[in-house]
Parts: C-alpha cells; sequence; structure tokens
C-alpha cells in the first residue's frame, strides 16, 4: 500500500527536526507537524534564552570585580529588563527562521497544528488525516507543578522568559537545573532570591562534591537556598503572592517559580488507542533503536525520559534517519554523555559520579582540587573552583570527571573527548597544562583524596 509520506514527525523540536531533515536527505517523504514553535523547548523556553539570561546577570559580578581588583571606574549603571526580554525575542525569532529554512531546504513537508496518532500508521491534524510508513513522536516535556492550593498564582520556567516586569523577590521552588539556575540569573540581576529544596542536597544525580561546593558558592552570592523544605500552599496578597512551608513559617514575594520537574509531553496524542506502552510517568518506552512495541511507532528526546538534553535527542534523531532510510540500524550511545549547569558558578559534568564509580568499580582513585581562580585573586571575591577526577584503579581509566566554576561547560566539554576516548590518569598526567588556566588542573593533580 502507498502511503503519502515515509515518515511522519509529531514535534519539531531540535530532535524532530533533526530527524525529518536527516531522513528527507536520505530521499524519505517527510513531513513534521507542529502546534506551538518551531524548535521546540530548547530554542525557545530553554536552553537558548535561558543562556541568555546567565550572559545577561553575570555582567553586574563582573563589573563590581572590574572596580574592586582592576583599576576600571564605572559611570552609574542600570538594568533594563524590557530591553533584555525585547532583544531575546528578537533573536528566538531568527532562529525559527533558521529552523524553518532547514526544514524547506531539505524538502520536509511542514504542518501547523496538533497530530494525534489515529492508528499505527495514521495521523490526523485538523481535521485532515495523512498517511505514514513510519511514525515518529518527538513531543519533548512540559514543566509538572505541584497540586498544591494556590498552585495558579505561581509561573514556571516557561512563562519567566516573558515577564513583563523583574521581581524585586523571588521564591523558586524546585532543586533541579533549572531551579538553580534561575536562581542565579534572578540574583544576578539584583532580585531578591529564596530557593527551596525539599530534600537534603539541590542537583540529585550530580557527583556528591560538585553538590555540595556549589550550594557553598550559590550562599556566598547571597542567596536564601533552604533545603528539606517545601511549599504547602500559596495565597494571594495585596502585593505579591505568600507561601506558607511545611515548617510552618511563611514567605512573601512579588513572584513564585515552580521549577519543579518536567514530564513527558505523551498526552492526548493517540498513543494508548494505537497500543503504544507507555511507563507509569508517561515517557514513551522503547527499544534501544528508539522503536516502540508497535512496530511503525518510533519515539526519541524527552519523551522518552532517557537522558533529557537537547544533543542526546539530535543524536537520537541522527540514528533514527540512519535507521530507517540510512546505512541501517544505529542506536543511540548514552554513554559518557556531558552536560552542564549554567549556575553561577557552572557546574560541567562527564562519565560517573564517585557514587557511581565505586559502584561499578569497587576501587577507584579520587583527585579533587578546590582552589580561587586567578582572576579573583585580585577581588578577593568568594567564588572557588572545584574540579574532581575519578580513576577506576584496575584500568586506569579516568571515568568520571566533574567542575564547578567559571567556564565549567566550555572546559568540561574538551575533556568529554577524553573520557569518551578512554583516556587513563598516566595520560591525563602526560598532557601539558596551559598556564595559568583553571583547566590545567586537570593534568596537574597527582595525590588521590583519602575517604
Amino acid at each position: 500500500m502507498q502511503r503519502e509520506f515515509d515518515l511522519f514527525v509529531i514535534g519539531a523540536g531540535s530532535g524532530g527536526v533533526r530527524a525529518a531533515r536527516f531522513s528527507a536527505q536520505h530521499g524519505a517523504r517527510v513531513a513534521i507537524a507542529e502546534d506551538r514553535y518551531l524548535g521546540g523547548t530548547c530554542v525557545n523556553v530553554g536552553c537558548v534564552p535561558k543562556k541568555l539570561f546567565v550572559y545577561a546577570s553575570h555582567f553586574h559580578a563582573d563589573m563590581e570585580e572590574a572596580i574592586r581588583g582592576y583599576g576600571w571606574s564605572v559611570g552609574e549603571t542600570s538594568f533594563d529588563w524590557p530591553t533584555l526580554i525585547e532583544n531575546k525575542n528578537q533573536e528566538i525569532a531568527r532562529l525559527n527562521g533558521i529552523y524553518e529554512g532547514l526544514l524547506q531546504n531539505a524538502g520536509v513537508h511542514q504542518i501547523d497544528g496538533r497530530a494525534v496518532i489515529v492508528d499505527p500508521h495514521t495521523v490526523e491534524v485538523a481535521g485532515r488525516r495523512y498517511t505514514a510508513d513510519h511514525i515518529l513522536v518527538a513531543t519533548g516535556g512540559w514543566p509538572t507543578v505541584p497540586e498544591i492550593p494556590g498552585r495558579e498564582l505561581g509561573i514556571t520556567s516557561n512563562e519567566t522568559f516573558f515577564l513583563e516586569a523583574l521581581p524585586k523577590k523571588a521564591i523558586i521552588v524546585g532543586g533541579g537545573y533549572i531551579a538553580v539556575e534561575f536562581a542565579c540569573i534572578f540574583d544576578g540581576l539584583g532580585v531578591d532570591v529564596t530557593q527551596l529544596y525539599r530534600g537534603p542536597l539541590f542537583l540529585r544525580g550530580f557527583d556528591d562534591d560538585a553538590r555540595t561546593h556549589l550550594a557553598e558558592q550559590i550562599r556566598a552570592r547571597g542567596v536564601d537556598l533552604r533545603f528539606e523544605v517545601n511549599v504547602t500552599s500559596i495565597e494571594k496578597r495585596e502585593e505579591g503572592v505568600r507561601a506558607t512551608l511545611t515548617d510552618g513559617t511563611t514567605l512573601d514575594a512579588d513572584l513564585i517559580l515552580f521549577a519543579t520537574g518536567r514530564h513527558p509531553n505523551s498526552a492526548n496524542l493517540g498513543l494508548e488507542e494505537a497500543g503504544v506502552e507507555l511507563a507509569p510517568d508517561g515517557s514513551i518506552v522503547v527499544d534501544a533503536w528508539s522503536r516502540t512495541n508497535v512496530s511503525s511507532i518510533w519515539a526519541i528526546g524527552d519523551v522518552t525520559n532517557r537522558i533529557n538534553l537537547t544533543p542526546v535527542a539530535v543524536h537520537e534523531g541522527v540514528c533514527l534517519s540512519e535507521t530507517l532510510f540510512g546505512a541501517g540500524p544505529m542506536s543511540p550511545d548514552h554513554d559518557d554523555v556531558p552536560a552542564a549547569v549554567f549556575s553561577q558558578p557552572q557546574v560541567g559534568t562527564v562519565g560517573l559520579t564517585e557514587t557511581e564509580a565505586r559502584a561499578r568499580y569497587g576501587d577507584v582513585a579520587v583527585y579533587r582540587s578546590t582552589f580561587r581562580a586567578l582572576k579573583h585573586t585580585l577581588t578577593g571575591g568568594p567564588e572557588r573552583t572545584m574540579m574532581k577526577l575519578i580513576v577506576d584503579r584496575a584500568s586506569e581509566r579516568v571515568v568520571g570527571l566533574h567542575m564547578v566554576g567559571h567556564e565549567a561547560g566550555e572546559i568540561v566539554q574538551g575533556f568529554a573527548v577524553a573520557i569518551k576516548a578512554g583516556a587513563t590518569k598516566a595520560q591525563f598526567d602526560a598532557t601539558i597544562g596551559i598556564h595559568p588556566t583553571s583547566a590545567e588542573e586537570f593534568v596537574t593533580m597527582r595525590m588521590p583524596v583519602d575517604h
């Protein structure tokens, strides 16, 4: 039976667009449907605008350090939130256009509207049905807000990028990377920030030394960081909101941001009706090649809840296109995926945490260094950098690398190549450092720490 398309992609985020483009370039007839905006979360309300906000929030500290330690005199300064929002919107619009151009140039048929799966080979958008040999679900994730009284008075990261005015006082609820990043962004822009997390230490899943060190650094910046406390209810006040906490106290603020996790965006897509298996958290269950239990339906990206990072979704999209229309089956590689938290200071990480390494290898050597970066020696600033290597003693391979410090993301990206290539501690030691840099510390640590 001849169907209209070889591949129908639901969701034009980073993963869906990459899968659609590459499949079309392999000669497949491809359609893609999107009901919101091209580029998905990352381009519109995620990685890209978030990083722009991080840059904006860092300038105040940079100016202070220039004055305090480096002889600069700076006149009266002020920050205008609407200008940042307007410029950010222009950049996102530019990127949306680029995504549209990429799809058009690849010959992908674009459809505006919400797509729903009718059966294993049929998708419906705005009353029109399309048939395809394969259907790919790449619908990403969506913010989760806890079911508490007054929850509608809070916002999520989605709305934060379009606030009309910068709050004077903000409460951020959550302990993941989104919560941490926005706590630092608001703090850097002069907002009085309180961050609440229900657990004993934020950034669950990251290395414990990195988590502990970052908490110390964020508190030193002035963020009121509170662990083992949560919000039980919110009420509207004459000005702003009042949050009641699990310890019985209350907090008043202009804004409360829920960064309490994201859930797979899998509801109301017709998946259950088509027989697609979903996990209890709503994620789509897939095999090593991103195929669901329905042979013609596939899924990639955050909706599968494997590793929820944009470059991973892009990688999965490439593998999917190769599997269906390229050289042959290609399964995504989820080992040694580097990641960064754009907190202030940043966290960069690749490989195993110390806890994971001990569980997998047993006997490991840990190298750790904490120091004041050269930039801060003239300013007397409190920020300190932490670097850590974890080595499997049996093979001498470096199996984990973690950093908290300035530009950790940029530094760890390069070292991720070494980790992926299986570099040993001896090879790290044999590498000449670039002096004076913080990064050279990774190749000069000689003595393991005692545990």
